[in-house]
């Protein structure tokens, strides 16, 4: 039964132009953290991603989602947490707010993901191995649909789920083999040049394969000589993407993406403005075949739904410290499954859960297992960090989903 609730607004300046992008120069890496303690003294972490200024506000507004879980056993709540979700999104005055968005989306993943926490950690298992081991049916009922019924029924989320039973032993290989993380910390908006070099060189003698530089600057050569570093010093080989973080205009986006593509990247992140499904189609039809990278500001399964009803995302990135968590990005990911889109999650939890929900794709949807993103920067500040070794992401042990903050 669920006797405390408490709020973390836990920030972390990192200064030194870690993390700096075209928008956000200067960003305090934060949490709005929900504790959701029961009567046998465990505590489950949920975590929502924001840059500092607000987060008290994501935090007041989580107490108010996680009020009504009070007194109520989490296995109870789980059985039939779609419905709750949806309930908590609706709730009239807040949805005003939304719907779906901004600071009430935010404290609704905060609460969803220290649900998801507690039920793992009161099952005794990493939350990996507790979504891989709750049956098609129970994992079903634990997502909120609606709006989706157009292209993801419940029969044909539920069919979905069912499909790949059969076939996990194929894909289980990956608990002992770990899978490729790629290294996004190479090429921050504010390093230098030489900086960026170095950085590529040190990345590549720790085992990536794969590596992200920001780009968006107001003179578009600076970001081509940046994407030449990167290419040269990484080799024709690796997998080089490079990310505006929303920062052009699609005539900018037109103009400055045809240069890119002259070092051949992997793909192009959030060229424009994250709303802009028309857009997005207009530029990914233009560019082809290099290929688009969209969701770590898409704050809903809705708008998922209709960039995968445009064609024009490569690849998928829903965050379940952006979305309402675990369970709608389980949501988005069976949409991908049904599009036949990779899904690469953006990592605001430094891929704290994030580990987990790829090796539940993969094993539990059979969606590819391309890559997740690696952030070190937050890592002396989790009880239980991810172990990336040799470029690799290693399978975690820890009962729970790794977001216990010290």
């Amino acid at each position: 039964m669920i006797t405390g609730i408490t709020t973390r607004d836990a920030r972390f300046p990192i200064g030194s132009g870690h993390g700096s992008d075209a928008i956000h120069k200067d960003p305090v890496y934060s949490y709005a953290v929900t504790l959701l303690t029961d009567d046998q003294g465990r505590t489950g972490s949920g975590l929502a991603f924001t840059l500092g200024e607000g987060n008290d506000l994501v935090c007041k507004a989580a107490e108010f989602y996680a009020a009504r879980l009070r007194g109520r056993d989490i296995g109870e709540i789980m059985a039939g947490f779609g419905t709750l979700q949806k309930e908590m999104a609706d709730e009239q005055q807040f949805r005003w707010l939304g719907p779906h968005k901004g600071v009430v989306q935010l404290a609704l993943a905060s609460v969803t993901n220290a649900c998801w926490d507690l039920w793992a950690k009161t099952r005794g298992v990493p939350l990996w191995r507790l979504l891989l081991d709750l049956t098609p049916e129970q994992v079903l009922a634990t997502l909120d649909l609606s709006y989706l019924e157009d292209v993801l029924t419940r029969e044909q989320a539920l069919a979905l789920l069912r499909a790949p039973l059969g076939t996990r032993a194929d894909r289980e290989g990956i608990l002992a083999a770990g899978y490729p993380g790629y290294d996004t910390s190479v090429g921050w908006f504010n390093y230098g040049d030489d900086q960026v070099r170095e950085n590529c060189k040190r990345a590549i003698d720790a085992g990536f394969t794969a590596m992200k530089l920001k780009v968006g600057s107001h003179d578009p050569e600076r970001d081509l000589r940046r994407a030449r570093i990167v290419r040269e010093v990484a080799g024709p080989d690796a997998r080089v993407m490079v990310d505006a973080n929303q920062q052009w205009t699609l005539p900018r986006a037109l103009e400055i993406c045809a240069g890119l593509a002259e070092i051949d990247p992997y793909w192009i992140e959030e060229p424009t403005h994250p709303d802009d499904v028309a857009g997005h189609k207009t530029l990914a039809d233009a560019i082809a075949p290099v290929k688009l990278a969209l969701g770590e500001h898409v704050p809903n399964r809705i708008i998922f739904k209709n960039y995968l009803l445009a064609g024009c995302a490569g690849f998928i990135q829903v965050d379940a410290v952006r979305v309402a968590g675990v369970s709608e990005f389980i949501a988005v990911s069976l949409m991908c499954k049904s599009f036949g889109v990779p899904v690469v999650p953006h990592v605001g939890d430094m891929g704290q859960l994030h580990q987990h929900l790829v090796l539940f794709n993969h094993i539990g949807l059979d969606l590819p297992a391309v890559f997740l993103e690696h952030i070190p920067h937050l890592r002396e500040h989790f009880a239980h960090p991810v172990r990336v070794e040799g470029g690799v992401y290693h399978t975690p042990c820890e009962p729970g989903a790794t977001c216990d903050l010290l």
